[in-house]
């Protein structure tokens, strides 16, 4: 659950350090809703960049920010429809992309769920304590932004495998940058190192977004929103929301569709991880190059009784999409094939996690043929912008990408793509997957067994009390605000 007990020293060390550097938190509602900021916040925030390590940047913690670098306002929902003809299936494919937050993905959003409430709280005094942010990547860099953001010192921990941007950006952001063993996959690497920093340090708080709810809260309440939005909205509630496919991860993003499950009971949460480390699957390890979606695990946070499908995605496949969709000789292949060149200019914001969303949402639709009535919803979680460094390294290892290429590349990653490496859980299942918790949060992350037989037996009651924190928060985020002085 979301600690919300008051520590009143911390707290007010909090407002006190918010009032001197003139801070304001956003509210849940905020995010969902920008439009509903003061008139000299909006402006306040046109003179400042995307990226700019500004307080008021707090504020483009949403899907809605303007597709500007510098200076956006605040629009509708950021998404992108993958047409027919590229992906082959007559179901309409329809993601929200992340490249427009700060950092340049959604992951900023996920950190300030966690971070919000212990400010609010108490829970984390920003001025005696170190906010330490573990991560496969893209939610130690959120962290790290926010941390900065909010003037507080920051730890950020990934796989030393994990692309050169993100540790050359993080080293000019975090405090401090550790690198543990291994790649995508190696998170116990991650929580080893967490463990030996609360042995042998007092002044940190650790943010781990596989057993925090905030990550779990801000994806429902926001990201559920969001595209709940899209489909009433820019869709006109036309046609049947079929499913939800979505890496795990973390298992934050993949809240949102118990969100959505709760408007559109009929259909699907379909989760995705790596063929070759295929954990939800078959029980399965090994390593992986998806950046971005960690495991050899099951997340505390994920609400396995309500995910009716896991879908296990080739890394190689994904390496293969984003040169079809980067590389000159790719783009051009879509061209003459028939893709809008409006289209393939806007490829670039599908990242390598991007790409195995998308190739589990084509499977998605073949498996379960559906048909043109039926919308499947995805995420873009980051953008090809974290990524140029692989395009690099890809071209030396495998050679120039030419015609030939392209051509291997549509027809066997989407158009040839098969419903092979996939299963739709039925209850025991789903019961397997949810006992793989206890090995990895009770053994050893020394969690309590009545909380893991709560999450599955006491469903769906205890995910609605966590939903349900939502408004209190809001509220105590309204209060923080008003005792800093600043509104």
């Amino acid at each position: 659950m979301i600690n919300l007990k008051i520590n009143k020293a911390e707290r007010d060390n909090n407002i006190k350090r918010c009032r001197e550097k003139k801070i304001l938190l956003p509210t849940f509602e905020q995010m969902k809703e920008p439009a509903k900021n003061t008139l000299s916040l909006k402006e306040k925030i046109r003179n400042v960049g995307l990226w700019d390590v500004n307080p008021l940047n707090l504020f483009r913690i949403t899907w809605k920010n303007e597709k500007k670098d510098f200076g956006g306002g605040f629009g509708d929902v950021n998404y992108f429809e993958f047409p027919r003809e590229l992906t082959g299936v007559n179901a309409r494919i329809i993601a929200l992309t992340g490249k427009w937050f700060p950092t340049g993905a959604h992951k900023v959003g996920a950190t300030y769920g966690c971070l919000a409430p212990a400010l609010v709280t108490g829970n984390f005094d920003s001025i005696m304590q170190k906010a330490v942010w573990p991560s496969t990547g893209n939610y130690c860099r959120g962290g790290a932004f926010n941390s900065a953001l909010l003037g507080c010192e920051s730890i950020a921990i990934l796989p030393e495998e994990m692309s050169r941007e993100r540790f050359e950006w993080l080293s000019e952001l975090a405090g401090e940058v550790i690198a543990t063993p291994g790649c995508e996959s190696n998170v116990k690497e991650i929580f080893d190192k967490c463990n030996e920093l609360k042995k042998n340090r007092s002044d940190i708080k650790i943010f781990n977004q596989f057993e925090e709810f905030g990550n779990y809260l801000w994806h429902y309440e926001v990201t559920g929103n969001a595209i709940k939005e899209v489909f009433e909205k820019v869709l006109n509630g036309k046609g049947n929301v079929a499913g939800f496919v979505s890496s795990t991860g973390s298992a934050g993003t993949i809240a949102a569709g118990d969100f959505l499950k709760q408007k559109y009971p009929q259909m699907k949460i379909a989760a995705t991880e790596a063929l070759q480390c295929p954990t939800l699957l078959m029980n399965g390890f090994g390593g992986h190059r998806i950046e971005g979606i960690g495991d050899k695990h099951v997340p505390w946070i994920h609400n396995i009784r309500n995910t009716d499908m896991v879908i296990a995605i080739d890394d190689e496949d994904c390496i293969e999409l984003i040169r079809l969709f980067n590389e000159d000789s790719g783009r051009n292949f879509l061209i003459d094939s028939g893709i809008d060149s409006k289209i393939t200019e806007e490829l670039n914001q599908v990242g390598i996690s991007g790409a195995a969303n998308l190739l589990a949402s084509i499977k998605f639709a073949k498996y379960f043929e559906l048909n043109e009535n039926d919308v499947v919803f995805t995420i873009l979680t980051d953008s090809m912008e974290l990524y140029g460094s692989r395009l690099k390294e890809w071209n030396q290892k495998y050679g120039k990408y030419g015609k030939e290429n392209a051509i291997k590349s549509y027809h066997k990653n989407l158009t040839g793509a098969n419903t092979s490496s996939m299963m739709e859980l039925g209850y025991y299942d789903k019961k397997r997957i949810h006992n793989l918790k206890y090995f990895t949060w009770i053994e050893q992350q020394g969690k309590n067994t009545e909380e893991l037989n709560s999450q599955w037996y006491d469903y769906p009651d205890y995910w609605n009390r966590i939903q349900n924190s939502v408004n209190k928060i809001d509220k105590l985020i309204a209060e923080f605000n008003s005792e800093t002085g600043n509104l």
